[in-house]
């Protein structure tokens, strides 16, 4: 906006913004939720509890209709410049990836509810550490998409490594189990499945701190993001008879 607008129009367009990052903010604190709640489901075998996040998934997107919506009649009505451009255009980035990383929540919600029919399948653990990392995560990107701060954003960009860790140790412990006793495989691949869910919510997470960082200092980061996923390299041996 130039210095010849009225100030009445400028603390309009302002109040637009304001509105714009409340929005993303509200729709980040959903989809925080809708992951932790799914984990819980997982580990309490909570079938009531999974099918609340399956039903509250069609709330995230809602969201990002209406924040898709006010971004074009930003663009359209304000014909916003430089940071004001690339904060807007993000939002509208950021808010895909809240969406995906609310269908992948509800997706690992709904194999909670056939997980709670069958036998129990060694430790979730490793579950519940892969999906408190990256809450934590994108927390953080969210806070650093309110806070302007692209620091914390690069920050959060590089810490999926963990994530990736963890998940290798649990496709390599299910894939144990399942050449162990056959009867497993069933619940084993819907893990299997839970946990790579949990694994793209980490890369949406850091996409999100990329597309942040790119909005508050206008370059990019760089094109390799540390990743330790090798589950498609993974070996596993037979149990000895």
């Amino acid at each position: 906006m130039t210095q010849e607008m009225p100030e009445h129009i400028v603390r309009s367009y302002e109040e637009d913004l304001k509105r714009l990052r409340d929005m993303v903010a509200r729709m980040g604190g959903l989809a925080e939720q809708q992951v932790a709640d799914a984990t819980t489901a997982l580990t309490r075998r909570d079938s009531e509890l999974a099918a609340e996040v399956v039903k509250r998934d069609a709330q995230l997107d809602q969201l990002e209709r209406e924040i898709e919506a006010f971004c074009v009649r930003l663009l359209a009505l304000r014909q916003p410049m430089a940071s004001d451009l690339r904060f807007i255009v993000a939002t509208m980035k950021i808010s895909h990836d809240l969406e995906r990383i609310g269908d992948y929540a509800r997706n690992g919600a709904k194999r909670a509810i056939v997980l709670a029919t069958l036998p129990v399948i060694g430790s979730l653990n490793g579950f519940v550490r892969m999906a408190r990392l990256v809450q934590e995560n994108l927390t953080a990107a969210i806070d650093a998409l309110v806070q302007d701060d692209a620091e914390a954003a690069a920050r959060v960009w590089g810490a999926d490594e963990p994530v990736d860790d963890i998940y290798n140790g649990i496709f390599r412990e299910l894939l144990t189990h399942m050449m162990e006793d056959p009867r497993n495989i069933t619940g084993a691949t819907h893990l299997l499945f839970i946990a790579k869910n949990l694994e793209r919510i980490g890369d949406h997470a850091t996409n999100i701190a990329e597309t942040v960082h790119y909005a508050v200092r206008g370059d990019s980061l760089p094109e390799d993001r540390p990743k330790s996923d090798s589950s498609a390299f993974a070996v596993v041996r037979p149990p000895e008879a």
